[in-house]
């Protein structure tokens, strides 16, 4: 009895024949940055193609998880993630989508902090079910420890932004535009009590000679901070959103048809034929 090799044929099952939207997508998107790779090459704009590059590597991380962690990756959560990776590089860097839509940024980060979650829910679920690994959490401590990790890429992430701005001045923490700010420190008593400045118009900047320019924003630039706290704000929605969807997931195993489509599944590996079987 001839046995074929268990690995290609388990790979090629669950994989090929199974994920052909997701490949659609993953081809459509690796060639749509190969496009731009070559026009910022064109235009010399070498940062943007190393951008692209890096896109391209990214794009491969779903699949290669997959082989490397024996484990299926819904359909949604795969072209999500993808379509994720494509929007935050190549549409909101380069086709400067951050600064042609306002939200566009809220927006990435209220879906990072949705997947985020969803994957720290499947990393606890899968340890959960694993026989090898005493872990036995409850649906609630599931969706806490799911939470939690979501948080805690987000502020990561904004440390690394705050990083990059402060050592390279790459102003990843996007500025916002108030026209209303309180501050202690123009209290005429030099103590604790905020002072409130309303109907800012504009910021006067002093250069180094001495002159002064206006700046015509209409209003205070704030440096990062209320970018920084919006970005953690929708992070926080994204992440307590899954987690509630997760925990009644788990709580009605079997019954949710929203959580099955973002938390993974472990695949059992196909079984080796036993040592010393005659192979015809």
């Amino acid at each position: 009895m001839r046995h074929k090799s268990t690995k290609s044929n388990f790979f090629k099952g669950r994989y090929v024949t199974n994920k052909k939207l997701v490949y659609t997508v993953y081809f459509t998107l690796r060639l749509s940055v190969l496009l731009m790779l070559v026009l910022q090459f064109f235009n010399r704009n070498y940062e943007n193609v190393l951008l692209c590059v890096l896109t391209l590597v990214l794009l491969v991380l779903p699949a290669a998880l997959e082989r490397r962690l024996h484990i299926d990756l819904p359909d949604t959560l795969e072209i999500i993630i993808m379509l994720f990776i494509y929007a935050a590089e190549i549409l909101g860097e380069i086709q400067s989508f951050y600064i042609h839509f306002p939200y566009w940024d809220t927006m990435l980060h209220t879906m990072n902090g949705f997947l985020c979650a969803a994957i720290g829910f499947a990393l606890v679920d899968l340890l959960n079910r694993n026989e090898r690994v005493s872990l036995n959490l409850s649906p609630f401590f599931m969706a806490v420890v799911a939470f939690c990790f979501s948080m805690t890429v987000g502020v990561v992430w904004e440390f690394f932004e705050y990083t990059m701005d402060h050592f390279f001045l790459l102003d990843m923490q996007k500025d916002t535009i108030l026209d209303t700010i309180s501050t202690v420190n123009l209290d005429p008593n030099q103590g604790t009590q905020a002072v409130v400045i309303r109907g800012i118009e504009d910021v006067i900047l002093v250069l180094e000679d001495g002159t002064r320019r206006a700046l015509g924003l209409g209003g205070y630039l704030d440096v990062g901070i209320a970018d920084t706290m919006e970005d953690l704000f929708v992070n926080f929605i994204g992440a307590a959103v899954f987690s509630a969807i997760g925990f009644f997931y788990v709580k009605n195993r079997g019954k949710s048809a929203i959580a099955p489509q973002f938390i993974p599944k472990v695949l059992e590996k196909p079984e080796t034929p036993p040592a010393g079987e005659r192979k015809e």
